[in-house]
């Protein structure tokens, strides 16, 4: 019995003592990795490790994240002025490694639980002139024995004063975890009353959550499931608000089924403050079945390739064979539910657009009229067409030639298309073919 209790004992100073310092280079490894994968998962970011210092029980590393010349540069050099460049984000981390990081009960939300270490990051942004401005906020990471990283940002309130803008937020919290090997990543966060202000403009948000879970697939796509809620939006200029959102809820998925891509979004967005309508909300429900997976991805690679701002024409010449070869493998798109309301009613709309399975050696955009079955059904508040009739009497031609036909409080369009036949309110429409 004694002799087991001493063996117990030695493992376990094996395990506090020896294990952090043969753990703390695999540990290192880890960090570099996910930070490497996370870089490379985004295609525009660039992480650069500074330094690694490695203690045998805990370590100190400094990581640099810059925007590479793409889309996302291009984008946000756009907000500020010209010449500028952009900061990059230092992320300076305390590692305490060992299958038991004991040393991290030292600190803040130090954890004992079995891995390849504990750590804590702090953040800075760094600016082209060398002004350095540290960020709020610690990242807390774990990473476990399969070199997945768990990282939380706890973020308590409070406020930040830079020049004539003022920042401030409540308590938030974001977590995510990630998978090098796998490159699978989970997400989840819980961000509360962000503002941002100057002498003229604000921006304002209540609360925004956000989860999902994500996987890598072989046609270069990540498939999975993401769900955000955001709520009491403002924007002002000059003291004058000029848009706001009341709420916005996105649940959305997509998913590999045999080389196909399906995937569906629900959104449901109420804006407030807006000049033409003050109130308006969207509330959809849209589904995609059986795109080719292999097809899609290469479509999606062209995209990126294009660049920022790229010449619509030479954009559409890219990427049409590749569009064609999708369409022509067949698939599905429905809108099931795109309503739209505003002062006047509610515009109802449910669409379906059905595209077969085609030879691509023959496939052109004639032969497309012929493969598509499309449906919709639409209804408008007579009020909504009233208004539009009071300011362009051109629209009643609609209404006469039998395209909208009154029901009650609405005005109701059903339209079926296939084999080049378009039917309208009973109404057969045949499309000629040869005019295309």
């Amino acid at each position: 019995m004694k002799k087991g209790v001493v063996a117990l004992l030695v493992i376990l100073a094996v395990v506090v003592i020896v294990s952090p310092g043969i753990l703390g280079r695999l540990a290192e490894k880890s960090v570099d990795e996910n930070l490497n994968w996370a870089a490379a998962e985004s295609g525009d970011l660039v992480v650069q490790s500074e330094r690694f210092d490695r203690g045998w029980f805990s370590s100190q590393g400094q990581h640099r994240v810059e925007i590479k010349d793409g889309n996302l540069k291009s984008a946000l050099m756009e907000f500020g002025s010209p010449g500028d460049d952009l900061p990059v984000l230092v992320i300076d981390t305390h590692l305490d490694h060992g299958l038991i990081p004991v040393s991290s009960m030292a600190r803040e939300h130090g954890s004992l639980a079995p891995g390849l270490g504990s750590a804590v990051s702090s953040l800075s942004v760094e600016f082209s002139d060398g002004k350095t401005i540290e960020l709020p906020g610690k990242i807390y990471s774990n990473v476990a024995l399969g070199g997945a990283l768990q990282s939380s940002y706890k973020l308590d309130a409070g406020s930040l004063d830079e020049g004539q803008t003022r920042a401030a937020w409540g308590d938030s919290n974001v977590d995510v975890t990630t998978n090098p090997s796998g490159g699978d990543v989970e997400f989840a966060g819980d961000i509360r009353e962000l503002s941002f202000a100057d002498d003229s403009d604000a921006f304002a948000v209540s609360a925004l959550t956000f989860s999902g879970s994500q996987a890598p697939t072989k046609f270069g796509f990540m498939t999975g499931d993401m769900k955000l809620e955001l709520s009491d939006v403002s924007i002002t200029s000059s003291g004058v608000q000029v848009g706001g959102i009341e709420s916005m809820s996105v649940d959305g998925y997509t998913e590999l089924d045999d080389g196909r891509v399906n995937g569906r979004t629900t959104l449901q967005v109420g804006l407030a403050g807006l000049p033409q309508f003050d109130e308006l909300s969207v509330d959809g429900d849209i589904s995609l079945e059986g795109a080719n997976a292999e097809i899609l991805g290469e479509l999606i690679r062209k995209m990126d390739a294009l660049g920022p701002n790229p010449d619509q024409t030479q954009a559409f010449a890219a990427v049409e064979g590749e569009l064609k070869r999708l369409l022509a493998s067949g698939l599905e798109m429905r809108f099931d539910k795109l309503d739209v309301t505003l002062p006047q009613g509610t515009v109802t709309t449910a669409v379906k657009f059905k595209v077969l399975e085609k030879d691509a050696a023959t496939f052109d955009w004639s032969s497309l009229l012929l493969a598509t079955e499309a449906s919709a059904d639409v209804s408008i508040p007579a009020a909504l067409v009233d208004m539009a009739l009071e300011m362009n009497p051109h629209a009643g031609a609609a209404v006469g030639m039998g395209f909208l036909q009154k029901n009650g409080d609405v005005y109701e369009i059903s339209a079926e298309y296939k084999k080049a036949l378009l039917t309208i309110n009973g109404q057969p429409m045949p499309i000629p073919l040869g005019a295309l």
